[in-house]
């Protein structure tokens, strides 16, 4: 079922609901109306007779006295129920009741006489019931009446179909003006265009939603290009490197074994930056992919793994790291945090002059590497976590640019944050937070 179809039905079971509730309290009002008239003339006539009046000098048509065993002593032509003899023996109050006698509808009226009470024809009861009964001439009255507000039910219908139509119709046309711009940028894929943002009811709102994706889309795909852009230069130089190494390889018969060894050497580190800039790409856009569920893990553990690693690849540079770690629980994923932590240090080790040490602290969920390099330049500091940027004093060293860009990216995700300064005493600091959690038993276990 369209969207037209089910609005139209709605506006047309709303209209048809109100017709239907309108048109049944306006016959239970005009019927209960009717019908108060006559229970009012019926008890006007039967204080009369019970004063000493004739059933005949009354409104009454019908009328009869039954005692408490059910006999009828005077007039007659109303039925005797279970009910009446009740309330002759005063067991029941008084009711109205509609009966019918010789085909006819009437309104019957049923009231307990006290004993002594006596009539005008000299009859005195002990007690018992009066009956009196007047011809329900509501009743023709209530069938006109249902007649007419059942056709006045039927146009009200009809009514509620073609208006239906007509609000739909009414409603839609917006709504057919945002599907028709949106089925042409879905045509044309230009993400640059807006829509109109509309007033302040739902499809305004729906518009400025729209509008939204619109600018997180385009922003996603100039990220897309802008990557795309700067892969491909980081990548042009290894690759002309090994060009140009693979022309050198077809002469390698005049090379001497020295030669050799070096052209190798090259080609490995090639190859090795090459393969490093792949896996940080892969890291990347292994960001925008959803994570599998967090889990509690050690920190510190974590850091001193970390260290160990990269201690062993700066005993070639004699650089050498200092671990103060306490023990804390953190809640992320082990594979990412260890990479970023791996990155700050990987990053402290390329920047630490040869015999110096790089401090690193670990506790209460931060991780704080401090190196003793020259710093960050204040030119540098708001970009140094930026995707493929390089200082100019980096631009000697190996590496892609991506490597602080991944831990900014991880962080982030994990719920944490990163802090890049210059170290008082020199040097650079990097200072990565998490939240900390209490581990499966309660409390932080001893290290």
């Amino acid at each position: 079922m369209t969207f037209r179809a089910r609005l139209v039905l709605a506006t047309t079971a709303a209209v048809v609901v109100a017709v239907l509730a309108a048109s049944l309290a306006s016959f239970l009002v005009a019927r209960n109306t009717l019908l108060q008239a006559t229970d009012n003339s019926l008890t006007t006539a039967a204080q009369r007779i019970v004063a000493g009046q004739e059933i005949g000098s009354t409104t009454a048509t019908l009328g009869q006295v039954t005692t408490p065993g059910g006999a009828v002593v005077s007039g007659g032509g109303l039925p005797v129920t279970g009910q009446v003899r009740l309330v002759a023996k005063d067991f029941a109050p008084a009711y109205f009741t509609t009966v019918t006698v010789d085909g006819n509808q009437m309104r019957e009226l049923v009231e307990h006489l006290p004993a002594g009470t006596a009539f005008e024809s000299g009859i005195l009861v002990d007690g018992g019931a009066l009956q009196i009964a007047t011809l329900l001439n509501a009743s023709s009255e209530l069938r006109t009446l249902a007649i007419l507000l059942g056709v006045v039910a039927f146009i009200g219908v009809l009514l509620a179909v073609v208006l239906g139509w007509l609000v739909a119709r009414t409603a839609l046309v917006p709504l057919n003006s945002l599907t028709d711009t949106v089925e042409d940028l879905a045509a044309t894929t230009d993400v640059s265009r807006r829509l109109s943002p509309g007033g302040p009811d739902e499809l305004g709102r729906l518009r400025r939603t729209f509008n939204r994706l619109l600018e997180a889309l385009e922003s996603s795909r100039r990220a897309q290009s802008q990557l795309v852009l700067d892969a491909s230069h980081e990548l042009r130089t290894p690759l002309t490197s090994l060009r140009t190494n693979l022309e050198v390889i077809r002469r390698v018969d005049e090379l001497s074994d020295e030669d050799r060894s070096v052209l190798v050497d090259d080609v490995l580190v090639q190859l090795q930056e090459l393969t490093d800039l792949v896996g940080d790409l892969a890291e990347l856009a292994r960001g925008d992919q959803q994570p599998s569920p967090a889990e509690p893990l050690r920190l510190d553990l974590l850091v001193r793994d970390a260290v160990a690693v990269q201690s062993t690849h700066g005993r070639s540079h004699d650089v050498t790291f200092d671990l103060e770690a306490e023990p804390c629980w953190v809640e992320g994923h082990a594979d990412r945090i260890g990479r970023a932590v791996g990155n700050l240090l990987d990053n402290a080790r390329k920047w630490s002059p040869a015999g110096q040490t790089v401090s690193v602290e670990c506790r209460d969920g931060t991780v704080v590497v401090h190196d003793h390099g020259p710093g960050i330049a204040e030119a540098d500091l708001p970009h140094i976590f930026d995707r493929f940027y390089r200082s100019p004093a980096a631009r000697g060293l190996p590496g892609s640019g991506l490597g602080l860009a991944i831990v900014a990216q991880v962080v982030k995700a994990e719920g944490g944050t990163i802090k890049a300064e210059n170290a008082p005493e020199g040097g650079a600091r990097m200072s990565l937070r998490l939240p900390t959690v209490r581990g499966p038993d309660g409390a932080a276990p001893p290290p």
